[in-house]
Formats: C-alpha cells, structure tokens, sequence
C-alpha cells in the first residue's frame, strides 16, 4: 500500500465473508480498495497466516474453523491494511480459556512490534495482562 490506513478492527463476531476462503478474506479489501495487486495480496496474506499459525488454511472457509482460528483471520485481515492502529471489540468473549490466552498472546506480540492497539473488554483480568494503560467506565 502506498499509504498506511489509520484503523483496523476486529469484530467480536469477526464478520469474515462466508462464501470466501480465508485468503479471499484477507485479500479483497486491500485489492478491491486500496489497489494491492493480487501477487502481493496473496503473498502478505500468507505471510501473516504464517505468522498467526494459520499456514494450510489459505482454503478454508470460515465454517470450518474454530472461534480461535476465526480470531486469528480476523485479526489477519485487520493487518492486511497496515493501520496506525488495531481495534477489538469483546475479543476474548465466548472464547474458552485456552482460547482466550492464544488471543491475549497475539496482542502481546502485537505490542512487542510497536503496533497500538485498543481492547473493549469486560474481561478485566484479560485487560490489565495486555494493558499499558486501563481505562474503566461505570454506566450511569
């Protein structure tokens, strides 16, 4: 890309396209939108399956996987763009505790690359493992 997007985001559901593979997934926007050719789609796309220890599921379509496997997609297709900044919403909900430690050990590596990134989370002990700052808010 030739300009740096501001904001990715991670759905809590992960809204991934069905009818589209995981690399599909990953690729439509930043080639659709932003003029990514295909070739370099397909190869970041891989490289951060690979890092994400998706490697083999470039194929697969979203109801083949796991919530944690669907996670790691979304958070892939966040970084496709190569924004400023990554967004989650409810990250770790209904996910189970294996499953929650995988997702809290990707923003963590996340923030050893320097990337910033903003949780939304019930989960508190989850939010003060990942944070460098925590912010809580009390409904009125």
């Amino acid at each position: 890309l030739s300009k740096r997007q501001l904001l990715g985001f991670v759905f809590q559901d992960f809204q991934l396209f069905p009818h589209l593979s995981v690399l599909e997934n990953l690729t439509i926007s930043p080639v659709k939108m932003n003029g990514m050719s295909q070739v370099e789609a397909d190869k970041k796309a891989r490289a951060l399956l690979e890092r994400l220890g998706l490697e083999g599921h470039e194929g697969a379509f979203p109801y083949s996987l796991s919530g944690g496997q669907k996670q790691r997609v979304a958070l892939a297709r966040a970084m496709m763009i190569d924004p400023e900044i990554i967004g989650y919403d409810e990250p770790t909900s209904a996910l189970d505790p294996a499953l929650r430690l995988e997702v809290e050990k990707l923003i963590l590596q996340n923030k050893e690359l320097g990337m910033t990134q903003i949780v939304v989370t019930h989960d508190l002990t989850f939010a003060e493992n990942i944070a460098d700052e925590l912010l809580t808010f009390e409904p009125k």
